[in-house]
């Protein structure tokens, strides 16, 4: 039997807590484990807002920083401006709350669990817009630019950018997941990237991938 995954749950209002862990229980995959604070032993922990608080951004920040897990966010609305500290805070993935069924959210836990990013179509496209302001006032007048890819790391990003988690890039490739991730954690420490998300929104924009 594969090992499940252990899950913790993060919401504004207790209904909305209980409403989810009763779904993330009923998972043959997952394991629900302490709510924060206690919920240092979670893999992924899912944070429901109503509002994207300064409260809220910390707890991402810490479970990503303190505890190694990563971060799902179940959200109504965001701003451009929070899409981009959501990315900064290190969340793995963004779901809408009207598109966050018991299945979609499992997806994206399992995926989450492997290191694997996913934000909705429309949130992409507007990442990509912020994050091509942000290289003309950051990156470019250092100088950098993401010319330098190699081909093995334009493969990866694109299948990166089709939805392809670390373990089906791996297949399709035939690499191994440890060069995968090897290829992805160099390309977003080499071009100060943030993150996965970051690096496959940059090279998208950039009309490398």
């Amino acid at each position: 039997m594969e090992r499940r995954i252990p899950v913790s749950v993060y919401a504004d209002d207790p209904i909305t807590r209980a409403g989810l862990a009763t779904e993330l229980r009923q998972r043959a995959e997952l394991e629900l484990v302490d709510s924060l604070p206690r919920g240092g032993s979670a893999q992924v922990v899912v944070f429901a807002l109503d509002a994207l608080t300064v409260p809220a951004l910390d707890a991402i920040r810490s479970v990503r920083s303190r505890d190694g897990a990563q971060a799902v966010l179940v959200v109504s609305a965001l701003s451009d401006d929070e899409l981009l500290t959501v990315v900064e805070s290190g969340a793995c993935a963004v779901l809408w709350r009207w598109e966050a069924t018991a299945t979609s959210l499992t997806q994206a836990v399992i995926r989450a669990a492997s290191g694997n990013a996913a934000l909705p179509s429309d949130l992409l496209t507007r990442l990509l817009k912020q994050v091509g302001r942000l290289q003309q006032h950051v990156l470019r007048p250092q100088g950098l630019t993401l010319s330098g890819l190699s081909d093995r790391e334009r493969r990866v990003l694109r299948l990166a950018a089709d939805g392809f988690g670390t373990t089906e890039i791996a297949g399709e490739l035939a690499y191994s997941k440890r060069t995968v991730a090897s290829v992805l954690h160099d390309v977003t420490v080499r071009y100060q990237l943030r993150n996965r998300t970051h690096a496959v929104a940059f090279a998208i924009r950039e009309g490398l991938i």
